[in-house]
């Protein structure tokens, strides 16, 4: 198993909710309104005066065999507007219960 780790900017959500639907990835976890700024060129996502937008997040728990194909589509949706960004991180799932 892996865990999914998935930031976007939070206007996503819904294309990013619709990805999981179309992959069968059933469970997960969303946090909005995260903060954050992107570690090359991203703007940051502050939800201030100065910085308004804010980012969502998504943690799910998947098969092996899925994880190429989830990144493959965060990838094709980030390539939809660079500016926006998304970013997914991929790890091991040790245990779980």
């Amino acid at each position: 198993m892996k865990a999914v780790f998935i930031a976007f900017n939070q206007a996503n959500t819904d294309r990013v909710k619709y990805m999981l639907d179309r992959l069968e990835i059933r469970g997960y976890t969303l946090w909005e309104q995260v903060h954050g700024r992107g570690s090359r060129d991203g703007e940051p996502r502050e939800g201030s005066h100065t910085w308004p937008e804010m980012n969502s997040s998504i943690l799910t728990v998947i098969e092996d065999e899925k994880v190429p194909e989830l990144l493959h589509v965060c990838k094709k949706l980030d390539n939809r507007n660079l500016e926006m960004g998304v970013r997914a991180f991929v790890w091991n799932v040790e245990q779980s219960i």
